[in-house]
């Protein structure tokens, strides 16, 4: 671990959901080689390419492979033909190629345990999000999911991260939001919040230590035990998952 958390009552915590609590890049990668197929071209995309262009929605991730594959005129053309098939391909294959990080049901237990009120922010979209969460047996660990065609705005825009704070009745000083990426600090940063990060996730090539976080640990049981002397019991508003 490096860094430290600050001092402060800690009563909810925002968990961000690829490269922080489960390794999707199977899914990206199985799903962008689909897509590839589908418009005709080459399915050779490596792995390491589609984790670099991961974190900021389906439609982003989409735009830069096409931008990497065709010419400025063809990847303009074939976007929405080309988002159409991959979310028909991700549909599909969702869940398929994925594990949950060590730790991560360690860590959201021990979460619980301290009687936090736990969210779900994610720029995953809303039909990829659910079926994931309910796969891996996540769903029931939050007190509210939000994905990112939930709002108008996501990740980076600290939007989301304040309706968290709003549905949970607390100020964004009593919320400890945990990801892996620039995207996810930068939210909680412009919302108020502290900021834990992940080492192992998807940040864009880039090194975490340059993301803007309080402190860095292992695992999300070593972000857990971090908070806990901060941690004071919240009865959550419970929300259904959007």
């Amino acid at each position: 671990m490096t860094g430290t958390l600050p001092a402060g009552a800690v009563r909810g915590v925002i968990i961000d959901l690829d490269g922080t609590m489960v390794d999707t890049a199977g899914d990206f990668h199985a799903a962008i080689n689909a897509m590839l197929k589908a418009l005709g071209a080459t399915p050779d995309m490596p792995a390491e390419e589609v984790v670099g262009y991961v974190g900021k929605g389906s439609e982003n991730l989409v735009r830069r492979v096409l931008d990497a594959r065709l010419p400025p005129a063809q990847a303009n053309s074939r976007f929405a033909e080309a988002l159409e098939a991959y979310q028909r391909a991700y549909i599909a294959i969702n869940g398929q190629y994925v594990n949950v990080y060590d730790g991560v049901r360690e860590g959201l237990a021990a979460l619980r345990d301290l009687g936090l009120a736990l969210a779900c922010v994610t720029n995953k979209p809303h039909d990829f999000t659910q079926p994931l969460l309910a796969q891996l047996g996540l769903t029931a660990c939050f007190d509210l999911v939000y994905s990112g065609d939930t709002f108008p705005y996501r990740k980076p825009d600290p939007y989301p991260m304040l309706r968290v704070a709003e549905a949970f009745g607390l100020t964004p000083a009593e919320i400890v939001a945990i990801g892996d990426s620039e995207n996810d600090a930068r939210a909680a940063r412009a919302a108020g919040m502290r900021v834990l990060a992940v080492p192992y996730g998807y940040n864009h090539g880039q090194p975490i230590q340059d993301a803007g976080a309080d402190a860095i640990v292992d695992t999300l049981f070593a972000a857990a035990e971090l908070i806990r002397p901060y941690a004071e019991p919240h009865n959550a508003i419970s929300a259904a998952s959007n």
